[in-house]
């Protein structure tokens, strides 16, 4: 693949000055203008900021019927999805709504014998607990079969969601899904966690309006936070400003040591320190160990794991859930190495896609291997793996501006008979096909990437906040960068600058160790899985880190890439 392409994103200077105006940084002024934010308030963590539950359509109705509930005790389920935003709702529901009374249980069905989503076969598997109501979290907006089977059994169903919705709604009056049609909450990105979170809070404003409880009576939310924020970054949702704060909320009571016990339990395994944590943490640490249980096991042991307030029962089960997390990193790191080697003899420089399947691949695994592929290739990414007889279970990874779901929704109108169900959003969907139909799928696909793709989207950028200034290179700077809230659609910030190599080694075998030079101040690097020589003149797409040794903190540049820099000077 060729050289990525070093871009400077640009910055509204206007933006900038108003932000700096308002007591804000420059360094951040200059961050925050240049990923979006234009007014004070939107770079605030202010939990009074967020919008009112109010704003999302049905949700009054929703809230009207779990009163019922509660009221009439009847029994209720949650039918949860099996990754970690699914299971951090269902926490986040459970714990909520058993402190408001409610006679609750949850389900989280196999994925390799049910599928994704509330269908017929789950709705079956559900009543054996005879619920007058389930609950969805994290899924339900496309189970228009499933809220049918459940209704024609005398069960409602409540949706809470928050992926796109296809051409048919539910038939059910009690959605609510920020992105469903006619809902006017402001913010579109919150994950399934958020949603559950939001209709809590709705619930207990109700609550107080009907004098159950009073500010002082009513039950605290706030320890959910911990949970919301996992589940909103694990997600690579797009943290706007309601998500940051809701994530940074969540942050801040985890380094206050205000963890759930099985959030302790998850860093404790990890040896990761509750004090230093970072969305880092969320997105690559904790998530991971709690989504391994859905690919390769149960997610009902992640859901358990953030439910038990024993330690020693939630250090069991995160001890469970790393060895599992360790199980999927060896099968992803064989199935990886095996696409590779098929891509690398396939690919051309014209295929605009990447389509990929094998007999003895872990279907529970695919949509990690999709997104390594997209990362290296650089290419909307499918990887199927078998499924149940002759059906193959496919997973996708988009790069931006190409818009999976609708790409899929694309193949499906043309050929309606490829696909038996898809579903997701822009940057990763899910798909079931049959074995016979993997070769017509992937020229289909292949044909509408090669449509909608343009020489701009499938060059590969990096893209940089520009150079840093050296004099603010201290401690409490990288402290700063360090600590903030990044992540999907808010990116951490990365740096360009020329150095001189003044030394570079090997360490671990994989990684370059560099001591570097620039204006006369020397700086030590790390770049990751490379053992690539640098030129004597490199300009380096760099990150700020903080490393530990021996206890103490130190500054550290993190090297994404370098580019032959003897010409620039």
């Amino acid at each position: 693949m060729p050289s990525p392409q070093l871009h400077r994103r640009s910055i509204d200077s206007a933006a900038a000055t108003t932000l700096e105006q308002s007591g804000i940084s420059p360094l951040f002024s200059r961050l925050y203008a240049s990923r979006g934010i234009a007014r004070a308030e939107d770079a605030s963590f202010k939990l009074s900021l967020l919008p009112a539950p109010s704003q999302m359509k049905g949700i009054d109705v929703v809230v009207e019927r779990l009163i019922v509930a509660i009221e009439k005790q009847e029994q209720m389920l949650i039918v949860a999805d099996y990754d970690a935003d699914g299971a951090t709702a269902c926490a986040i529901g459970l714990r909520g709504l058993r402190r408001m009374g409610a006679k609750i249980g949850y389900i989280v069905p196999n994925r390799f014998e049910y599928g994704y989503g509330l269908t017929p076969e789950i709705v079956a598997l559900a009543a054996k607990e005879n619920p007058r109501v389930i609950v969805t979290v994290d899924n339900g907006i496309a189970s228009v079969d499933g809220v049918a089977a459940a209704r024609a059994l005398g069960i409602d169903v409540i949706v809470t969601d928050h992926h796109l919705p296809g051409d048919t709604l539910p038939d059910t009056p009690t959605i609510v899904n920020p992105n469903q049609p006619g809902c006017a909450f402001p913010s579109k990105a919150l994950a399934g966690c958020g949603v559950m979170f939001y209709v809590l809070l709705a619930l207990r404003a109700r609550l107080r309006e009907r004098g159950v409880y009073s500010n002082e009576t009513q039950p605290d939310l706030n320890d959910l936070l911990d949970l919301l924020a996992l589940g909103t970054v694990a997600d690579v949702v797009p943290l706007d400003a309601l998500n940051r704060r809701l994530v940074e909320a969540g942050l801040r009571r985890i380094r206050e040591g205000k963890a759930q016990a099985g959030i302790k339990a998850l860093f404790e395994v990890a040896k990761r320190d509750l004090a230093k944590a970072t969305t880092y943490e969320f997105g690559f640490i904790l998530g991971p160990r709690i989504n391994a249980a859905g690919r390769l096991d149960d997610i009902s042991l992640g859901i358990e794991c953030l439910t038990t307030d024993d330690p020693e029962r939630a250090l069991e089960i995160a001890t469970q859930l790393d060895q599992l997390n360790r199980e999927r990193r060896s099968i992803e790191s064989g199935m990886r190495d095996e696409a590779d080697l098929m891509i690398r003899a396939e690919i051309t420089p014209e295929q605009k896609s990447i389509v990929v399947m094998d007999g003895t691949w872990h279907q529970g695994v695919v949509g990690i291997v999709a997104g390594r592929l997209r990362e290296t290739y650089h290419r909307p990414s499918i990887v199927f793996a078998p499924g149940e007889g002759t059906e193959l279970k496919g997973s996708g990874r988009s790069i931006p501006g190409f818009h999976l779901r609708d790409a899929l929704d694309l193949v499906s109108k043309r050929h309606p008979q490829l696909m038996r169900k898809f579903g997701g959003h822009a940057m990763a969907a899910g798909l079931t096909i049959t074995n016979a139909d993997f070769a017509p799928f992937a020229r289909a696909f292949e044909a509408v990437a090669a449509e909608l793709l343009t020489p701009e989207l499938l060059e590969q950028r990096i893209e940089s906040d520009g150079s840093f200034d050296a004099n603010a290179f201290d401690f409490e700077t990288a402290a700063s960068l360090h600590n903030h809230v990044w992540g999907q659609a808010f990116p951490p910030p990365l740096f360009d600058d020329v150095f001189s190599v003044l030394d570079s080694r090997i360490v671990a075998l994989k990684h370059t160790k560099l001591r570097l030079k620039r204006d006369g101040r020397m700086y030590d690097a790390i770049r990751f899985n490379c053992v690539e020589p640098p030129p004597q003149q490199l300009r380096a797409a760099y990150k700020l880190s903080l490393s530990e040794w021996n206890g103490a903190q130190r500054v550290e540049l993190i090297v994404e890439h370098w580019w032959d820099a003897s010409a620039d000077t």
